[in-house]
């Protein structure tokens, strides 16, 4: 029989057993579609990475209180409270002679927080900032403006409104939300009612950064932060602005310089912040998606090899199934290279099948697990590769084919006589 006999044959064989067919190709669709689906997820998260390069910039440096090796995070990560960093650390920062590639400093502190203006209130997370924040984060501002040196230093009693937040108090209102007095409360203030602030400014929606949502926020004056919300005298984190990239490790060497003079660091001693590129923290994020990108490929792989497990029990079967009609077979003349190229056949067109429909399968689900992060907020691209498509029809085909061999090859060493006479 020729090739194309063969495929023809193969065909009609399994179009004879459909619900035997469909469940060998389930097995491979949902592996290859596995494979796809995390190859296309993993390639989105590094592209949500990379994008918060691009948002943060690779010339900002940020210090945290609390030391940490240079791959952990700070141990105020782990909710332990280090009260080590404070204003005068930010403001020695500021100083061209100590820190001279330093074009900004900011200092922060954060907390959650209700929101009320007039009859709403709503939950949301404040900053207490100094007025250096806009010269260190890229922004704009929707209407009005952030507050300046005098207000922030002068603990005026005024907020600047997240796109989110302004939305939820002020959209459909008709009301300018310029001039309202809102009154932000902390979770851990006790004053009833909260802090009245004036609202001075909106900014522009901005999106997820690093997994936090940039609109859900109102920004106050770094001392009302700390006194009248937190009450406390120190700081969450420093942002320092650097001039050019190039110039980031000497900066961290400068900066390291100064917090150890600041804190009375003696050589050999073990400080007590770090310092980190913003860089390189989205580099160590970048690494640890791909080894998570790498077990669940493996995972996705394990579903391969359970669905040519199943090919091999249901050739088996199909072989002891048509004992009879390979044993015919073999008697009017066919050769034991074509009875094993009818079952490796069958097999390869299972697996082939079964990846096709998997690599269309997973190519949708992809997009629309794309689409889902994107109305989530998140920068998420939908990438499905040629190589990823190449690898996931080829590993099915060879499933086929390494799982398909062992009954081929018992099929085409049955002895005719034997299989004629098989009951």
């Amino acid at each position: 029989m020729d090739f194309l006999g063969t495929i023809q044959l193969v065909i009609r064989t399994l179009l004879a057993r459909k619900g035997r067919s469909f469940l060998t190709i389930l097995g491979i669709v949902i592996g290859v579609a596995g494979v796809i689906i995390i190859i296309a997820l993993g390639a989105g998260a590094q592209s949500l990475i990379l994008g918060q390069v691009t948002k943060l910039g690779s010339d900002l440096l940020s210090v945290q209180p609390g030391k940490s090796n240079e791959k952990g995070p700070p141990a105020q990560i782990f909710g332990i409270v280090i009260t080590t960093l404070t204003e005068r650390d930010a403001q020695t920062l500021r100083s061209k002679t100590q820190v001279p590639h330093a074009t900004a400093v900011n200092a922060l502190v954060r907390g959650a927080a209700s929101v009320t203006w007039q009859n709403k209130t709503i939950d949301t997370n404040f900053v207490g900032s100094d007025s250096e924040y806009p010269n260190v984060v890229d922004f704009s501002m929707k209407d009005g403006q952030f507050f300046d040196k005098q207000q922030a230093d002068g603990n005026a009693n005024v907020v600047v409104l997240g796109y989110s937040v302004y939305t939820q108090l002020f959209a459909n209102t008709g009301v300018n939300p310029i001039g309202q007095i809102i009154k932000v409360k902390s979770a851990s203030q006790t004053q009833a009612g909260g802090v009245p602030l004036r609202v001075i400014g909106v900014i522009d929606e901005r999106g997820t950064t690093f997994f936090q949502d940039q609109d859900d926020q109102v920004f106050i004056p770094l001392s009302i932060g700390q006194k009248q919300l937190l009450g406390i005298n120190y700081l969450a984190v420093i942002n320092i602005k650097i001039d050019k990239t190039e110039n980031v490790n000497e900066t961290i060497n400068d900066v390291t310089m100064v917090l150890n003079q600041n804190h009375k660091i003696q050589p050999g001693s073990e400080a007590d912040f770090t310092v980190r590129n913003i860089a390189d923290a989205i580099s160590l994020l970048s690494t640890i998606t791909d080894a998570l990108r790498l077990f669940l490929t493996a995972m996705a792989g394990i579903s391969l090899v359970v669905g040519g497990i199943g090919i091999l029990n249901i050739m088996l079967a199909t072989v002891a199934e048509r004992t009879r009609e390979i044993g015919l077979r073999k008697a009017v003349g066919a050769s034991n290279m074509a009875i094993m190229k009818q079952f490796l056949l069958e097999a390869g067109t299972l697996t082939f099948l079964g990846g096709i429909v998997g690599i269309i399968v997973g190519i949708i689900i992809s997009y629309f697990i794309s689409l889902l992060m994107k109305y989530l907020g998140y920068d998420w691209a939908f990438v499905v590769s040629i190589s990823s498509v190449l690898l996931a029809i080829g590993v099915s085909i060879l499933t086929g084919v390494i799982f398909g061999l062992y009954p081929a090859l018992k099929a085409s060493r049955l002895n005719p006589i034997d299989a004629l006479r098989y009951e």
